[in-house]
């Protein structure tokens, strides 16, 4: 156990400070700006700047890897999202709030890239499912850590922002300090929208959607909470409680996609996800507790769709495409991600408290309907050969590592492609049992 994760143990201490300040920060932020009575519509906008900073970073971040080293990197980018979170509690207005969400976005697509791929470097074939299901019990528990800090003070006032400063900051300690070599540099890819789609096109649409309704929920959810009535106890509450029911969730229906059509599972579990979300507005007025059984079973249902999504299309790929096509379901969910926010926001203008939920309903409900379509057109892959386990699809699955390079030649991405196939991926929103996790949470 000590040579497994020795080389990994300071990363593995940093990435739980990052992603604790991580998770408080992003719960922080929309009910902050609800207090400080920013329009519903400048609300969606700060969980759009954000994705859109993201999807940069994602392009961008090799760049600087390239040209600084990992340590460099994640001591730069840290000490950025430290700054601009007491920037947040500096200055609360739309614009300069909107822009420094971006930033944040930007540097943490940059640290998720040095860290997934000094994991994957780090491990060995034996060692990487211990190493990279520790980088997911980790990624769940911090970020719901987090949110429930949210608990310890008035948001209105500085002092969740300094946490945030404090936490993130600290991070870089064990990061500078570390003995343990550096990763060497990331293999690199171009991104081909269409190939992708004609590829699979109920995986593509399936990330799409589900950018759509879950980026909508981190963004948009503790505003769901506060206008239905409770307090800010509460809204830590509920967001804990989704994410635990997407880790909670993500095993057996890793378990069942194994076992059946992956594009029928996502469409009946598409499905199940719209009713629930009806579930939710309805749970929202009688009390709490039915509250958080909702929200959970909901998170548990919504969150694992990426999963199944990523799944399904490299059953379809190539070996030499796996790591192409995962990087560009990033791109897909990302791009959901930016708008969902924004569409959202006319809901609840609209339909006043359900109006989240409601949007998050007919998108999964829209996804639902397309996946059958599809269907109908085609055969189920799981009476082809090509049908692969969900670790093995996901061990390819580069949901923030994989970056693109519309210069590289062929021969180059076969190679990163093997590179990958051999060594595989960790995945911020994607996981198929605890056994052999290969993710951490979404954001």
């Amino acid at each position: 156990m000590t040579k497994t994760f020795a080389p990994v143990a300071a990363l593995l201490f940093a990435v739980a400070l990052l992603l604790t300040g991580n998770g408080l920060l992003g719960t922080l932020i929309p009910v902050r700006a609800q207090l400080d009575d920013f329009s519903i519509f400048s609300i969606g906008l700060l969980g759009s700047a954000y994705f859109v900073g993201f999807g940069a970073g994602c392009f961008y971040g090799p760049h600087l890897l390239r040209r600084a080293g990992h340590i460099r990197v994640f001591t730069a980018m840290a000490s950025i999202v430290s700054a601009v979170a007491l920037g947040h509690g500096l200055i609360s207005i739309p614009l300069p709030w909107w822009l420094m969400r971006g930033v944040t976005g930007f540097c943490f697509a940059v640290l998720y890239i040095v860290i997934e791929s000094w994991l994957n470097e780090a491990s060995t074939n034996e060692t990487r499912g211990k190493v990279l299901s520790a980088y997911l019990v980790i990624n769940l528990t911090v970020i719901t850590i987090g949110q429930m800090m949210l608990t310890l003070d008035d948001p209105a006032e500085f002092n969740l922002f300094a946490l945030t400063s404090i936490l993130v900051s600290l991070a870089v300690v064990p990061i500078a300090l570390t003995a343990a070599r550096a990763p060497r540099k990331i293999e690199t890819v171009h991104l081909r929208i269409r190939k992708l789609f004609e590829t699979s096109p109920i995986a593509f649409i399936g990330c799409v959607g589900v950018g759509l309704a879950n980026g909508a929920f981190w963004t948009l959810a503790p505003l769901f909470v506060q206008r239905a009535g409770y307090d800010v106890d509460s809204v830590a509450l509920v967001m804990s409680a989704t994410v635990l029911g997407g880790a909670i969730g993500q095993w057996p229906i890793g378990r069942l996609s194994d076992r059946m059509d992956r594009g029928t599972l996502l469409g009946w579990v598409a499905l199940a996800a719209g009713v629930l979300s009806v579930g939710v507005i309805v749970a929202s007025a009688l009390s709490i507790g039915w509250l958080l059984i909702a929200a959970a079973t909901w998170g548990a249902l919504s969150f694992p769709l990426y999963a199944v999504a990523v799944a399904q299309a490299n059953d379809h790929a190539q070996p030499s495409e796996y790591v192409e096509v995962s990087g560009g379901l990033l791109f897909a969910y990302a791009a959901g991600a930016v708008i969902g926010p924004l569409v959202a926001t006319v809901f609840m203008k609209i339909l006043e408290v359900g109006g989240l939920y409601v949007f998050a309903a007919s998108v999964q409900v829209a996804l639902a309907m397309f996946t059958y379509r599809q269907l109908k057109r085609g055969k189920p892959l799981v009476e082809t050969e090509h049908h692969l386990t969900m670790q093995e699809a996901l061990q390819t699955a580069h949901t923030v590592s994989t970056v693109f390079d519309a210069n590289m030649g062929r021969e180059e991405i076969v190679k990163a492609a093997q590179h990958s196939a051999s060594a595989g991926s960790a995945a911020t929103d994607v996981t198929g049992s605890p056994e052999d996790a290969e993710a951490a949470g979404k954001r």
